[in-house]
This record gives C-alpha cells, sequence and structure tokens, in this order.
C-alpha cells in the first residue's frame, strides 16, 4: 500500500503488483514514467524492469511497496580539472595532441591577437559489420527482456578469419556431455574454412555429439547491434535508431482500437493525433484504415466508403487467404494509416511518413463481408542490402494461429520469383526473432531431409545450394545450423548431423503447420524499380 506521505516523482523505482502468466502475484522492480491525478486519486504510468515494454501500464497506489523505494540518482556533474567547472579530465594522449596544435599555432599565427583555425578531423567512418557484439543490447531495446536477442542468436561464420583466432576457439570441446580442454594444434595442420562452396556431407540419426567442433565466431545475424547505419542510406529504411526517444514516446498513449469484430489493445506509441489519444476507444474502418471518434463517425464514413478490401493489386488468392501488393506512392493515404496501426505493436521500428519507397504486402481473410486485414510485411522498392522485409506484423486477434509463419514464407516466394536471396531488415522484435528462427528451421531440415544419397554414399550439399532453394540468404542459413547445432567438424571436413530427437521434432512441427503458400496461385511479375520512371 502506498505511503500518502512520500511524494513519487517520475524516476522513482519500487515493486509493483502485477499477475504472472499462471495468474499468480508477483511484485517485479518498476520505474514510475508518469504521474496523472484522476478524481479522487492518484495514478502511476510503470514499466517493468527487465520486461517489454508491452507490459506497462497505469496503477493504482495500492499496488505500490513503498518499502522498497528507491528514488531517481541525481546526474553526477561533470569532473572539473584545474578547479575550471565542465572542463573534462584530461588523457595523456589529449595533453601531448593538445600540446602539439599549441605549438602548431603559436608557429603558424601570422600575428599576434590572431589566430588560424585548425582543420577538423574526418570522423572515420566504421563498418558495422566489423563491430560485432560490441553494444550491449538491440537498439536501445526498451527493456532488457528483449536484449539476450542478440547474444543467444548463433554467430554467422565468416567466410574468412585468421589461424590465431581459430586455434583459441578450438582449445575446447564438447564430448559425451563434458568440456575437455584440447592439444593445441601442430603447425602445418591447418584446417580448411567451411567456406559456402564447400560440400557437407549429411549424417541421419546420429548423435551430434559423436563428433564435434565449435565453428569461429564471427558476425551476429543481427547486422549491427547498435542499429545507426555508418552511411546515409539512399532508400527507405525504418529501423528505429532510439535517438529521438522521450517520455512521450516510451508511453503508450491510445486505449483500446476498435477494427472490424475486434477490439484491440495496443502494445506501445504511435503518434495518431494528439487530440484523439485521450478517447477511451479509437475507431478504425476495417477496409481503408481511416481513423475516426467516435462509433456514430464510423457508421457514417462506412456510408461512403466504397472499399471491401485493401487498394491495389491482388496477387495470390488460396481458399480465403489473398494478398494484396500496395504501393506506398500511389496508395500514400492506406500506407500511412496502416504505418500508424503497426506502430503500435513494434517498438523497433519508427514510422515514415514518406511511403514512396516502400512496397505493402497485406494479407487478408475473405468472408461475405469483404477482405479483413490479417497482417502485413512491407518491403524496399530498391534494397541495398538484400532486405526482403522491413516491417512485419500478425494482429494480435491472428497472433499463434500461423499466419506469421505465412507472412515470412510468401517474402520469400517473393524473393523467389525476383532470383534474389533475402534477410529481414534488423533488429527483429522478440517475437519476431522467434518466428524467423522457426521458419528458418523448418525450412532447411525440410531441405535435408530430403536429400538422396547417390552410390550409396552419404548425401552431399552445400550452403549455396540450400540457400539458392530456399532464397533464405547464406548467412542465415550458416546461423540457423549453428542455432540448431547441427554442423560438426570430422576427421577432415564438416558434416551435418541430424539425431533422431531433431527429426522427430520437426516432423511433429510440419504437422501442426497446416497454412502453407501455394506458388502456383501467385501471380506476381517483379519490376526493376531501379528505372525512377516506375515509382
Amino acid at each position: 500500500m502506498a505511503d500518502t506521505l512520500v511524494e513519487l516523482v517520475e524516476g522513482c523505482r519500487l515493486p509493483v503488483l502485477r499477475k504472472n502468466q499462471e495468474n499468480e502475484d508477483e511484485w517485479p522492480l518498476a520505474e514510475i514514467l508518469s504521474v496523472k491525478e484522476v478524481p479522487g486519486k492518484k495514478l502511476y504510468y510503470v514499466h517493468y524492469i527487465d520486461f517489454n515494454k508491452r507490459l506497462d501500464e497505469w496503477v493504482t497506489p495500492d499496488r505500490l511497496d513503498m518499502k522498497k523505494l528507491q528514488f531517481p540518482k541525481k546526474e553526477a556533474k561533470t569532473p572539473t580539472k584545474n578547479g575550471l567547472p565542465g572542463s573534462r579530465p584530461s588523457s595523456p594522449d589529449r595533453d601531448v595532441r593538445k600540446s602539439l596544435d599549441l605549438n602548431l599555432q603559436s608557429a603558424s599565427a601570422p600575428s599576434r591577437g590572431k589566430t588560424l583555425p585548425t582543420p577538423k578531423r574526418k570522423a572515420e567512418s566504421v563498418s558495422l559489420t566489423s563491430q560485432g557484439s560490441a553494444a550491449p543490447s538491440v537498439p536501445s531495446l526498451p527493456s532488457s527482456a528483449e536484449a539476450p536477442q542478440a547474444s543467444v542468436f548463433p554467430a554467422v561464420v565468416r567466410e574468412s578469419f585468421s589461424n590465431k583466432s581459430r586455434e583459441e576457439h578450438e582449445q575446447l570441446t564438447v564430448a559425451n556431455g563434458t568440456t575437455r580442454r584440447l592439444v593445441p594444434s601442430q603447425p602445418g595442420r591447418k584446417r580448411k574454412n567451411c567456406g559456402t562452396d564447400e560440400m557437407i556431407k549429411v549424417f541421419q540419426y546420429n548423435s551430434p555429439r559423436s563428433a564435434s567442433a565449435f565453428l569461429p565466431p564471427g558476425e551476429d545475424s543481427q547486422d549491427s547491434l547498435d542499429g545507426i547505419p555508418s552511411a546515409p542510406r539512399m532508400t527507405g529504411s525504418l529501423v528505429s535508431d532510439r535517438s529521438h526517444d522521450d517520455i512521450v514516446t516510451r508511453m503508450k498513449n491510445i486505449d483500446c482500437i476498435e477494427l472490424g469484430r475486434h477490439r484491440l489493445k495496443p502494445w506501445y506509441f504511435s503518434p495518431y493525433p494528439q487530440e484523439l489519444t485521450t478517447l477511451p476507444i479509437l475507431y478504425l474502418c476495417e477496409f481503408c484504415l481511416k481513423y475516426l471518434k467516435s462509433l456514430k463517425c464510423l457508421q457514417r464514413h462506412l456510408t461512403k466508403c466504397n472499399l471491401r478490401h485493401p487498394p491495389g493489386n491482388e496477387i495470390y488468392r488460396k481458399g480465403t487467404i489473398s494478398f494484396f501488393e500496395i504501393d506506398g506512392r500511389k496508395n500514400k493515404t492506406y500506407s500511412q494509416n496502416l504505418c500508424l496501426l503497426a506502430k503500435c505493436f513494434l517498438d523497433h521500428k519508427t514510422l515514415y511518413y514518406d511511403t514512396d519507397p516502400f512496397l505493402f504486402y497485406v494479407m487478408t481473410e475473405y468472408d461475405s463481408k469483404g477482405f479483413h486485414i490479417v497482417g502485413y510485411f512491407s518491403k524496399e522498392k530498391e534494397s541495398t542490402e538484400d532486405y526482403n522485409v522491413a516491417c512485419i506484423l500478425t494482429l494480435p486477434p491472428y497472433q499463434r494461429r500461423g499466419y506469421g509463419k505465412l507472412l515470412i514464407e510468401f517474402s520469400y516466394e517473393l524473393s523467389k520469383v525476383e532470383g534474389k536471396t533475402g534477410t529481414p531488415e534488423k533488429p527483429l522484435s522478440d517475437l519476431g526473432l522467434l518466428s524467423y528462427r522457426s521458419y528458418w528451421s523448418q525450412t532447411i531440415l525440410e531441405i535435408l531431409m530430403d536429400l538422396k544419397s547417390d552410390n550409396g554414399e552419404r548425401p552431399q550439399i552445400t550452403i549455396n545450394e540450400i540457400s539458392e532453394i530456399t532464397s533464405v540468404k547464406k548467412e542465415d542459413v550458416i546461423s540457423t545450423l549453428q542455432y540448431l547445432n547441427l554442423i560438426n567438424y570430422y576427421k577432415g571436413q564438416y558434416i551435418l548431423t541430424l539425431s533422431e530427437d531433431i527429426v522427430d521434432g520437426h516432423e511433429r512441427a510440419m504437422q501442426k503447420r497446416h497454412l502453407r503458400i501455394d506458388p502456383k496461385c501467385l501471380h506476381f511479375t517483379p519490376k526493376d524499380w531501379s528505372k525512377r520512371g516506375k515509382w
């Protein structure tokens, strides 16, 4: 119970009562982000530390444990040097550079009282792919609950790496469940790189512990952990750099959205007009996604709205499932409304009102009233980094029903038609990472289990061949094989060992996967967007 004698301010931390998934009481530590007064009491907007932001909520004072209250720490003042406020403590390197600059200025000054400006050093651009795991978490994640995404996601093999790092990494190996130290490799006996064109033998029904060796550590498949590009992109990107985060965007601003027959509780902030954020319910037309302030306004709008499906071309239909391709330039209003809705459930992406560089693929479910939106993904018309997805979302009422994997599968079917390999734009959300990892695993295992041996020998396949068959980028193929612990080094070559547990688990998963894309039902002609006239 909150003590009314203590004034709670923004930034305070204390345990807050909430229900967990088993409907049991728990008291996780939370931070107060905002305070507001309603008739008769105060409400506190709290963010649970180490929990996802979508669990943030307004709480009443009786749910606060004041006994363990932590007041916000005061910001430390900048250390002083020589008693002068605001100056930083110097380092030997900085002192030497400063003295050199002073000597240079005094030597080259034309007269007393005048100084020549010293040329500024150009900032060196650092390739993000070489930064590895320099940052502690995915671009300023809202909570550390999502932070392990980058660390648990398996590293991608570098195509070339030093022998020294390889030997250091091979000091430990796992055999029969125990860790033991290996004898350092002898000079002259260097292991061969696992190139993507190298043939890899596939062993089925063997224990993966029979012979194992670690692949060298490489770049994380999350591309960059701070999400900020080293150079300006020529095309649009929906990755949020989190540089403009403030207390407003950290808080949900919409209480409830009514979309057709569903009422949705938003997870995150979305920049809908300010006057609509105070309404108890925000009404959306489920066909054109226009936002309205009241049910009466919605009913009046529906009498005038002629749409019964998303604008654009229907490029796929099988049963009740359809996909529509929408050009962000030709259907700007619909695309902006779709981004506003999606931002309620995507925290890692930012919202661009300039939707011209993007295509939107909306998945719908058909009934007698029309085509109802289930989810969507967007992609750049021109991607310099082989991205085939910018944002991807299944609306909450349709989650955990196989629609997410269907969206992912459709994005790769488009890549197959385009003759390209693709990968989703990073960083992925926690749910997005799980969906992609599951899709990659099932797709690759499907390929491996269908391989047939030649002349009684073990079947062989290369990483490049897997990538070409599936249109999954090579880095994602390698990271998935590592995540599944399939790739091993045995008797001078790399092998893939499929244990009975992996095969049985894959077969059970595929029996539950009823929704699949039928390439015969896809009617899609890719365009060459490099010609600006196509825009």
